[in-house]
């Protein structure tokens, strides 16, 4: 169940009460691809660092170890050793992706493991059923993700198809709820609005699928190619149609600058890789800008990443020690990192609902903004 705790103009601060415990929104889900947060954290850091929901991949599970290891082992939270929420991505983006491997047919993709070579099938029934096996909180409609500049008439079609896909895959989760053997039968269902950078397309989509009475909805195949601008265009457009009683959640989003922007705008569910995986180049956010360790200057320089920053790294250790080990290439270097760019995330989140509380949201944004566009 997902309700409004408080409104400040169109940014909307929620919980979304699920079988894993509450997640209060807006909220980023630190994405955890293969079951773990690339950078030896593991999900007592996640703990440590005030994560609320971890985001894994159904794609990557169903090619290694398997699903249905996953289900053996007692589903994906047993599996590793997490108690709260997990929202599983469909596995349709990263099948989309392998362009030059796979090929799209009206009952689904087939395509070939970009690990082994097999050849492999998925369509929306495969794809329910692998996130059932790995007994996730909230599963992903599958869908196809159509390049963000791609012609009108090839996006037509191609959200054609993710409707009648969305019938199919709420069809086959409620069939797999139902069953006994099922770990999770309060698993929830997000569809999926695409439409590429065609508002029109867009908001016909969001009209269709909000009749669908899902658990939520996702705005997908954005941040894949066009300007900030022209999404910050289509979220503005496309929101106001989708339900607004329940979580909205743009997919693969981003920056801190862009979940800022998209909040305003009434998203409230986020994930990104940028903050896991500029960590373990170096690359550090701050209120304040970002930073590079790399460069020469922090090489004598013993304070934290961030000054106040209650991180494990921050409180702990200097710009310097880090800065050598990831010269060292020491895994600890990455670590953290990652950790310290995942607490930032996370507290900006929490520093977001605040501010919607209080009433005090555009005022906020503003000045994180300018903050963040300087440097240390």
């Amino acid at each position: 169940m997902y309700r409004i705790l408080k409104k400040d103009g169109n940014a909307k601060r929620g919980e979304l009460t699920t079988v894993h415990g509450s997640v209060q929104t807006p909220v980023f889900m630190n994405v955890g691809t293969a079951a773990a947060i690339k950078g030896a954290v593991a999900t007592s850091d996640l703990e440590g660092i005030g994560t609320q929901i971890e985001l894994s991949n159904t794609y990557h599970l169903h090619v290694r170890p398997g699903d249905e290891i996953v289900k053996k082992l007692g589903g994906l939270h047993k599996f590793m050793s997490w108690d709260k929420p997990v929202l599983t991505d469909s596995g349709g983006f990263q099948v989309f992706s392998l362009a030059s491997l796979r090929k799209i047919k009206e009952e689904g993709v087939y395509f070939h493991s970009h690990v082994d070579g097999r050849k492999i099938f998925m369509g929306p029934e495969e794809s329910m059923r692998i996130q059932s096996n790995l007994a996730s909180t909230i599963a992903m409609a599958f869908d196809e993700c159509a390049p963000a500049l791609a012609e009108r008439d090839y996006v037509e079609r191609s959200v054609a198809r993710t409707t009648r896909w969305l019938g199919r895959c709420k069809a086959e989760m409620k069939r797999l709820n139902s069953l006994p053997d099922t770990i999770n039968r309060e698993q929830l269902l997000f569809g999926i609005n695409q439409g590429a950078i065609f508002a029109d397309i867009r908001i016909e989509h969001a009209k269709e699928i909000a009749e669908m009475e899902l658990d939520g909805y996702a705005i997908g195949g954005l941040a894949v190619g066009e300007t900030h601008e022209e999404m910050y265009h289509i979220i503005e457009e496309t929101v106001p149609y989708l339900p607004e009683n329940k979580p909205t959640y743009l997919m693969g989003v981003g920056t801190p600058a862009n979940i800022l922007e998209a909040v305003e705008r009434g998203v409230d569910f986020f994930d990104c890789v940028y903050p896991s995986r500029n960590g373990r180049h170096g690359h550090l956010y701050t209120n304040y800008g970002k930073i590079n360790l790399f460069n020469a200057k922090y090489e004598l320089d013993d304070r934290p990443i961030e000054e106040g920053c209650q991180c494990p790294a921050c409180r702990r250790y200097s710009r310097a020690y880090i800065r050598h080990l990831l010269k060292a290439k020491e895994m600890l270097g990455m670590r953290l990192c990652v950790l310290h760019n995942l607490y930032f995330y996370n507290t900006m989140m929490t520093e977001i609902r605040t501010a919607i509380e209080e009433e005090r949201y555009g005022a906020y944004k503003k000045e994180k903004l300018e903050r963040m566009s300087g440097m240390t």
